[in-house]
């Protein structure tokens, strides 16, 4: 019998994060490891589970997410929207709540792009007058 799974994309800087969510005991899986062993910091492992503990459904879900590219900040800010994705996928009724706190926004804040001439984006050369 085939498994429900319900999927989510997730993106924050040059972050990528695949999420599916399939019924279990709460398990959260980040590039096959656990997430607490793979977000090291306890900052990084409440992003991600806050959309879990926001619509009360900490236990109802396995989660499984497969990340590349960015830092592990980018990659947590990832892995959050594309739950909450996947989370208004498996029910139509959370998505109201997960809007109004925001994971449904992806942040569109990226790295400046160099400019020729300057160092980096905004960075010029030092200056002699003299």
């Amino acid at each position: 019998m085939e498994q429900v799974r319900y999927y989510g994309t997730g993106r924050r800087k040059t972050a990528v994060a695949r999420v599916w969510i399939v019924p279990g005991d709460g398990e959260i899986i980040v590039n096959k490891k656990p997430a607490d062993q793979y977000f090291p910091t306890r900052t990084l492992q409440t992003i991600i589970r806050q959309p879990l503990e926001l619509t009360q459904n900490t236990g109802r879900f396995n989660v499984i997410a497969n990340v590349r590219g960015g830092g592990l900040s980018g990659q947590a800010g990832a892995v959050r929207l594309g739950l909450a994705r996947a989370l208004v996928k498996a029910d139509p009724d959370l998505r109201p709540t997960l809007k109004k706190a925001g994971f449904l926004t992806r942040d569109p804040r990226m790295k400046e792009r160099r400019k020729y001439g300057l160092k980096k984006a905004r960075k010029a050369p030092q200056y002699s007058k003299r």
